[in-house]
């Protein structure tokens, strides 16, 4: 197995492994629902970059990186354990802003579309 393929595998792995860990241990009353939706390991798999959305409006992204960074520490210790790592990576916590980005460029086109239409029926060019 190439190292590409296992860096892949363990990302996968930790992607599950810490959703069920956020999901079920933390108690954190800032982190509440979250969707891990992405892990991306270093080259030399010493750390990990956790990309995150949180669920509702009742907490931050901010206060929800505090929060997952304050059980970084316990969350490494059970990933480590879990998936059999003799070095668990740093667990580095950072708010995935594609999602809102992507909603944000939709509704732009949406405009546009729109107003194009209008243009078109008003006999505008």
């Amino acid at each position: 197995m190439t190292s590409k393929a296992r860096q892949q595998r363990i990302e996968s792995e930790l992607q599950r492994v810490v959703a069920e860990l956020v999901s079920r241990e933390v108690k954190d009353p800032r982190v509440g629902m979250v969707t891990i939706t992405a892990v991306r390991m270093a080259v030399d798999m010493g750390a990990a970059k956790i990309l995150f959305v949180p669920f509702g409006e009742r907490h931050t992204p901010d206060e929800v990186a505090a929060g997952l960074a304050r059980a970084a520490g316990f969350l490494r210790g059970e990933v480590g354990r879990r998936l059999g790592l003799r070095h668990a990576p740093r667990l580095d916590f950072e708010f995935d802003s594609s999602i809102e980005n992507a909603d944000r460029l939709t509704r732009l086109i949406d405009s546009a579309v729109k107003d194009s239409a209008v243009k078109r029926d008003d006999g505008s060019p």
